[in-house]
This record gives C-alpha cells, sequence and structure tokens, in this order.
C-alpha cells in the first residue's frame, strides 16, 4: 500500500474550518497563531467567526486554506502520522503550497505570505466582470479543448483544469468564455456553467500575476521536499527545489491536470489518497477517476484520530 497526501484547492473554505483542530491539539493551534503573525492579522478569526463572503476573497481563502490543511497535517503529526508516511505530495492549485509545507519545502509563515500575494496578484490581473471561468461536465479532455479553441475567436479561452475524467473547466474572456458554454451544450455537454469566481484563474490573462510571484518566490527560501511534489502543470514527480520554484510560476498560468496527476501516481503503485484539510471535492474527483482508490479526509479532529486508529 502506498499513500498519497493531497491538499484541497479553493472553494473548499467553510466557516469554522480547522477551529476543531485547533482546540484539539496545541500543535494545529500554532498554525493559526504563525499565520496570524506572518500576514499581521487575525486571519484565524474570520476563518472561524467571519462572514463567507469575507473569507471567500481570494485572498482570503488561499492563506486560509493553506493553514486549515495545516493544521490538520500538524495534528497528524502529534498522533505519529508524519510526512513519512507518504510516497508523494500533490494539491490542486493553492494546494500545491500546502504540499509543499507539508513536505517541509517552504514554512507556514513564508507560505501564508505567498498565497497573500498570489491572491492579490490573480484578483487585481484581470478587471471585475472581463474574465470567467466555466466548469464543462459531460465532455472528455479533448472535446472541451476543442471547444475552448473554438470558442476563442481573437480572445483568451483555454482550458485551465482537468479535473477528472468528465469534468473540465475553461477561463479566459468573459465573452469567449460565454461561446464556450453554448458550444458545450452543443458537443453534447451534460451541463456547462459560469463559476463564481472572481478572476479567470490558470490562462494566459494571468500573465500580470506570474510576474509577480517569480519576483515574490525568489525571495523566499525552498528546500528540497521530503516526498516528492507532483506539481500540477507537470503530472509528475518532482524533487528539486530550483524547479519547484519555477512551476509555482508557470502554475499561475498553466493548466491544473489532476486527473493526469492522480493516473501517474496510481501508475506509481499509489493505492490510498488522503486529502488533508477543508472539503472533500479532490476525494470526489479520485474516486471518478480511479474507482479502487481509497481515500480518507482528514478535515477534523475526528479525522485524525480515525486515522490513527486505522
Amino acid at each position: 500500500m502506498s499513500i498519497a497526501f493531497v491538499f484541497p484547492g479553493q472553494g473548499a473554505q467553510t466557516i469554522g474550518m480547522g477551529r476543531d483542530l485547533a482546540e484539539a491539539y496545541p500543535a494545529a493551534k500554532a498554525v493559526f497563531d504563525e499565520v496570524d503573525d506572518a500576514l499581521g492579522e487575525k486571519l484565524s478569526e474570520m476563518i472561524w467567526d467571519g462572514d463567507i463572503e469575507t473569507l471567500t476573497l481570494t485572498q482570503n481563502a488561499q492563506p486560509a486554506l493553506m493553514a486549515t490543511s495545516m493544521a490538520a497535517m500538524r495534528a497528524l503529526e502529534a498522533e505519529g502520522l508524519g510526512i513519512d508516511r507518504a510516497a508523494y505530495v500533490a494539491g490542486h492549485s493553492l494546494g500545491e503550497y500546502s504540499a509543499l509545507c507539508a513536505a517541509g519545502s517552504i514554512s507556514i509563515a513564508d507560505a501564508a505570505r505567498l498565497l497573500r500575494i498570489r491572491g492579490r496578484a490573480m484578483q487585481a490581473a484581470v478587471p471585475v466582470g472581463e474574465g470567467a471561468m466555466a466548469a464543462l461536465l459531460g465532455l472528455s479532455f479533448e472535446q472541451a479543448e476543442k471547444v475552448a479553441q473554438d470558442a476563442a475567436q481573437g480572445e483568451v479561452c483555454e482550458l485551465a483544469n482537468e479535473n477528472d475524467p468528465a469534468q473540465n473547466v475553461v477561463s479566459g474572456h468573459k465573452a469567449a468564455v460565454e461561446r464556450a458554454v453554448v458550444l458545450a451544450k452543443e458537443a453534447g455537454a451534460k451541463r456547462a456553467l459560469l463559476l463564481p469566481v472572481s478572476a479567470p484563474f490558470h490562462c494566459a490573462l494571468m500573465a500580470p500575476a506570474a510576474t509577480e510571484m517569480a519576483r515574490a518566490l525568489g525571495e523566499v527560501e525552498f528546500n528540497d521536499p521530503a516526498v516528492p511534489l507532483v506539481a500540477n502543470v507537470l503530472a509528475t514527480g518532482v524533487s528539486d527545489s530550483v524547479q519547484i520554484r519555477g512551476l509555482l510560476v508557470d502554475q499561475v498560468t498553466g493548466q491544473v491536470r489532476w486527473r493526469t496527476s492522480v493516473e501517474w501516481m496510481v501508475s506509481q503503485g499509489v493505492t490510498e489518497f488522503w486529502e488533508i484539510g477543508a472539503g472533500k471535492a479532490l476525494s470526489g474527483m479520485i474516486r471518478r477517476i480511479h474507482k479502487e482508490a481509497t481515500l480518507r479526509n482528514i478535515g477534523g479532529s475526528a479525522d485524525v484520530v480515525s486515522a490513527k486508529d486505522a
């Protein structure tokens, strides 16, 4: 049995996430304290007692989700279930930063600051209302790619996420993405719908944010991860910290190749996936990619105890 630790991305956030971990495990509470100190504000109060609209703002959601994932990771470590249990780590978009934290490649404080910069830069890259993203359900990767190409018509419309065999996401100029929704339905998609996001992530329109992240990442110390990171843009394992730094820049405009990443991990002998942090979105995707996978969610203290007992 080989295990991969995987970390969720934006959209998994909920008010109250991680609170019971912080109450049950001092090491988990210390994560939220460290993130608060790194950002110079009480992000933990926003996470536990704020409103969902404020938490969902990209600049808040990204460090908040990382903090929750790392609180769960520290709770697992307190029970003797550390990174040495994993053959690989992987994260969906911002989850890649959580994965690198878990593998000891970057510090929690640096990850929090980088994700705050990343969130702001991604939001600022495209004026509100000019970009959009849409989920295309029931089309193959190749069909979704053709829809994006046909919808572009001189604008940006790119395949941003390949999440599972029948769920792909396009991103780009709003009018082009709206055309993609129509074309996807004509191509036989079960559903095609605009997503409630504040910017068109993972497409060429994010180039200004990639430039900003290259600068920010250049100022942070990276170590080689304790276990390989399965990088979003490559969908294969990477262990070199210099390469990883560059891949995090590429990821801002590049495609999140989640389906291919999971398939690669399975090809390397991974049979069990632990989703560490808020929500269960990745588990659903993994189940649709590889029906035989064993799945475990680590989102609260009871999940940590269950993992220990197992």
